[in-house]
């Protein structure tokens, strides 16, 4: 019986760009969701957007799923997973984490990004109209998308929204994340530029025990690779 998988994007992007790997799941018999993020979808005020928003998003998708189902997090999304697996724990088969961000105990996304970084973002967000991060074509080029051909890159860039500064400032709570006892696994794009090396493997280690999958491809790889990226997910949960 095939599984389902519940896909959650990170920063800038939306539900989007997750089409390609649900699209590789489905081929292999298993069925998939990607819900965009409040804030992310055109028309959405991105002012009022709270951290509270997205957890309650991924809360309430979960809660309709009729069997557990893999949850699944991208950079961002990663702690997005720690903040709500504790509030839908039943609805959750196995938790994999995508190159993905995964805080201490107390800590914000900014905590663990170079303060030169934090504050150039926190400056952008307070100078636009609605207290978002702009989108960062050098960022995106550079790092998120280092190495891989322009059209690619253009193509990405269309698709990528501003993104409410809550997601990055907001520390999260792990204690309850911690006490859980669903399987977790992380899969790990081994090309990825966007950190230092061994700083998604590094954050990964405050998961405790965890499978490690280890494919090809950059950050972007969910959408530059997806087969690869989906091959991951199901060795990951298999």
């Amino acid at each position: 019986m095939g599984k389902h998988f519940v896909l959650i994007h990170g920063a800038w992007h939306g539900g989007w760009c997750w089409d390609g790997v649900i699209a590789e799941l489905r081929a292999a018999g298993h069925s998939a969701e990607a819900p965009t993020m409040p804030g992310q979808a055109p028309g959405d005020d991105r002012s009022k957007v709270r951290f509270e928003d997205y957890v309650n998003r991924i809360v309430e998708v979960l809660r309709k799923q009729p069997n557990p189902a893999v949850l699944v997090g991208h950079s961002s999304a990663g702690f997005l997973l720690q903040a709500s697996a504790p509030k839908a724990a039943e609805k959750i088969s196995h938790l994999v984490f995508l190159n993905a961000f995964i805080l201490p105990d107390g800590k914000s996304q900014f905590h663990l990004v170079p303060p030169e970084a934090s504050e150039g973002m926190t400056a952008a967000a307070k100078a636009s109209p609605d207290n978002s991060v702009p989108v960062m074509e050098d960022f995106v080029r550079n790092m998120l998308m280092a190495g891989e051909p322009r059209e690619k890159q253009d193509a990405l860039l269309k698709r990528l929204s501003p993104q409410p500064l809550a997601l990055f400032t907001t520390p999260v709570s792990t204690s309850d994340f911690m006490k859980l006892k669903i399987p977790c696994s992380v899969v790990f794009c081994k090309n990825d530029a966007s950190l230092p090396p061994g700083a998604y493997l590094g954050m990964a280690q405050g998961l405790g025990r965890f499978k490690l999958v280890e494919v090809d491809g950059g950050h972007e790889a969910l959408f530059t690779q997806p087969a690869a990226v989906a091959h991951g997910l199901l060795e990951a949960v298999r």
